[in-house]
């Protein structure tokens, strides 16, 4: 269906990668891995003709539909959430338009035979379209990604920015073409519309191109993977952990092939200058010197860089930790409305625990670890922070308190004045943040440099209560990993949201479900918890 041959692109000079070569088929779920910087979006709008190769061909049918979900939504104003998502076909939206203008000049009394004429071909060319499903269709595609009924006629600048990206992703989702392309769909969504967007992606007929951290996400629907990366495009046949696996397989042969090689070269070297000035052997030489010239020289690429750290030693807390009693949340809006978020919450987080805190969109996950950071004042009954507990907090909402005048080591420095400054910029290079990149202002920084910024600082001071909410957006598959090990290894308490469900699995040994205005706690594993309600 789509083929890409020899491709070759470059920015500025800097390769980004030289004769890649690969093919999707009609259905088929293909991966694109590689690390930031390596291409990716390129390739994207490559595909969509937003770029073109510097050689190489794309080959892409015709009149094949091709629809592209990138990061980038654009500004979305002057619609209800559920036109926009119609409007994703702009000639049904021009359509759809056209109709209720004229059945309103018709009501009106303004009648005549062309513009009936004119309404009869507008309704054939809608049908023809699809017009009469897309509403159905766009109603529940919006449903699926959590924006309900009852919220779908609200103007689409009420949405905040990552409601407005679920927006963006339904338009796409809604026309049903043959082929999409998708850059991160699963930033911004919770775990109900990850779990949705699998199944409706696995149901879906057309192919898809897609790139997300998100590894069970990858792993439930890819059956290809294409990986950008050291100026290159390798295909690997499989879900994400085969390729992760296969990768290193791949590596290692490479890397006993070149010894090999390079054990071969210094010995035909060692011969060339052992006989060079000797005439009786000045055939062999040359004979070895032809050789050399024509042996095309094995390759190893430098592995890729990734966060690289452990926690400080935690200080020992007392064996309660954190204890609720009778704990509830009312909000109360400007208008005067109350909104229960829960009630009547009570339990206990022993010492060691690793509680993953999950729920709906909006059951009060953020709030409940909000109150026990005592960042925000419960309603009714209280939270107890138990004996010795050293409290650590991190959330995606925590990137606002970065100052975006100061630089990444002020950043750092200015939290803590107890270490060295070879102290602090070996801290941030273990979160990549290495050479210049420590100069560089906060504002400039990208989302994902900035949660390795707010994780860098949660090390500064040693803490043994740590509460995470959403760690993983932003951060990559490897840089994913990387922090479930240290945090594996975290010899203190831990209470994490996130819609990452590998993450969870890795790491957790209760889990607490925050619904029907309530908590109840499950003991053992995020698995074991799954099962116990009946998923997997």
């Amino acid at each position: 269906m789509i083929t890409v041959s020899n491709l070759t692109k470059s920015y500025g000079g800097q390769v980004l990668y030289q004769g890649g070569s690969f093919f999707i088929g009609p259905g088929e779920k293909v991966g694109l891995v590689g690390p930031n910087g390596a291409g990716k979006t390129s390739l994207f709008r490559l595909l969509m003709g937003e770029e073109r190769a510097d050689s190489g061909s794309i080959g892409i049918p015709e009149k094949l539909k091709i629809c592209y979900f990138s990061q980038n939504v654009g500004e979305l104003k002057g619609r209800s959430a559920l036109e926009e998502v119609i409007h994703g076909n702009p000639r049904l939206g021009f359509l759809k338009n056209e109709i209720s203008g004229i059945e309103k000049r018709l009501e009106d009394g303004e009648y005549s035979d062309e513009l009936l004429e004119k309404l009869g071909d507008y309704q054939t060319e809608f049908e023809k379209l699809g017009g009469y499903e897309i509403e159905y269709q766009a109603a529940e595609v919006l449903t699926g990604l959590g924006i309900m009924p009852d919220e779908q006629k609200r103007p689409v600048e009420s949405f905040s920015g990552g409601w407005k990206m679920r927006i963006a992703l339904a338009k796409v989702l809604a026309q049903k073409p043959e082929f999409i392309l998708m850059d991160e769909p699963t930033n911004y969504l919770d775990m109900e519309s990850i779990v949705w967007l699998e199944s409706w992606l696995k149901s879906f007929k057309g192919a898809v191109f897609m790139t997300s951290h998100d590894r069970d996400f990858m792993n439930g629907l890819v059956k290809k993977i294409v990986e950008v990366n050291h100026k290159t495009i390798t295909v690997y046949s499989g879900n994400y952990d085969y390729y992760e696996k296969e990768r290193e397989i791949r590596r290692e042969q490479l890397v006993a092939s070149s010894e090999r090689q390079d054990a071969m070269l210094k010995k035909e070297e060692e011969f060339i200058a052992k006989f060079a000035a000797r005439a009786s052997h000045a055939a062999q030489v040359q004979s070895r010197v032809k050789k050399l010239d024509k042996i095309d020289r094995i390759e190893v690429m430098p592995e890729d860089q990734a966060i690289n750290f452990e926690f400080p030693k935690a200080p020992r807390s007392g064996n309660d930790v954190v204890k609720l009693e009778n704990l509830a949340k009312v909000y109360v809006s400007p208008e005067g409305k109350e909104k229960k978020v829960f009630q009547g919450v009570t339990g206990l987080v022993k010492r060691l625990e690793k509680v993953a805190v999950v729920g709906v969109n909006g059951a009060g996950k953020s709030t409940l670890l909000k109150i026990i950071a005592k960042l925000t004042e419960s309603t009714d009954g209280k939270a107890t922070i138990g004996a010795g507990v050293e409290l650590g907090y991190f959330s995606q909402y925590s990137m606002d308190v970065l100052n975006p005048q100061k630089t990444v080591f002020e950043e750092v420095r200015d939290r803590v004045r107890d270490k060295s400054d070879g102290y602090m910029r070996n801290l941030l290079a273990a979160f990549l943040f290495r050479g210049d990149d420590v100069d560089k202002k906060v504002s400039v920084l990208s989302g994902g440099e900035k949660s390795r910024l707010i994780l860098a600082t949660l090390l500064t001071n040693p803490c043994n209560l740590l509460i995470l909410d959403e760690p993983t957006n932003h951060l990559d598959i490897r840089s994913r990993e990387v922090l479930i090990e240290a945090l594996k290894g975290f010899d203190g308490t831990l209470m994490i949201v996130s819609h990452d469900r590998h993450f969870l699995k890795q790491l957790t040994t209760q889990v607490a479900e925050v619904s029907s205005g309530g908590v109840k706690f499950y003991p053992g594993s995020y698995s074991e918890y799954l099962s116990t309600i009946g998923e997997h």
